[in-house]
């Protein structure tokens, strides 16, 4: 698979965690994230665990619109996979419904990209570390974040650090969430933590 396909693919992903997702002939919103294994997780209803064919449509079903095909599994908020549970309401809030999902990534659309979903199931080599880079960005008076939505021309007078991978840095704001995305991909937490260092003021992508 091409690598800017999958790269492409991921990117418009993680910025856009909220859509519709399609089953059985409804569509109803939903709100998402993406788990460091690469599965999507998301609060929903008992009859979506139960639909063979669901589709997520990301941020909506127009013609530049993610199309992803997933397969779910029930997720226990008590079990292994708690954690995740957490993690959906530190990006989103307390959730609607009371059941959750594990979503296996099938397969993905695009524009002119269809993507295996074993290419877009991608760990984040980052997650190990995430736990104390987030504490480094949110740590007062939030400078580097703060510059950093003005560069990214992201609107957040107040951003809060959710989530951190490779491609970006995930916030959440007062009505929503939205993505930073880093200028080129940061593989290692010593490359985040050099470009926090040295870009406490706004800057010019693709110069770090």
């Amino acid at each position: 698979m091409h690598d800017e396909a999958v790269d492409q693919t991921l990117a418009f992903l993680h910025a856009n965690l909220r859509g519709n997702i399609r089953f059985d002939g409804d569509r109803v919103p939903i709100k998402v994230i993406v788990a460091p294994d690469g599965h999507i997780v998301a609060p929903v209803m008992e009859s979506m665990l139960r639909s063979v064919e669901v589709v997520l449509e990301l941020p909506d079903d127009g013609d530049e619109g993610l199309q992803v095909m997933v397969t779910m599994e029930r997720l226990d908020p008590e079990g292994e996979h708690a954690g995740l549970c957490d993690r959906w309401c530190a990006y989103h809030g307390d959730p609607e419904d009371v059941r959750w999902a594990r979503m296996q990534i099938d397969a993905s659309r695009h524009l002119q990209w269809f993507v295996d979903g074993e290419a877009l199931m991608r760990a984040n080599p980052l997650a190990k570390d995430e736990a104390s880079l987030l504490k480094a960005l949110n740590t007062q008076p939030r400078s580097f974040l703060k510059a950093f939505c003005t560069t990214c021309k992201v609107d957040c007078k107040e951003p809060v650090a959710v989530g951190l991978d490779p491609g970006g840095i995930d916030i959440r704001r007062a009505h929503d969430t939205a993505r930073l995305p880093f200028p080129l991909r940061f593989e290692r937490a010593e490359q985040v933590r050099s470009f926090i260092e040295g870009n406490s003021a706004p800057f010019t992508p693709g110069m770090a």
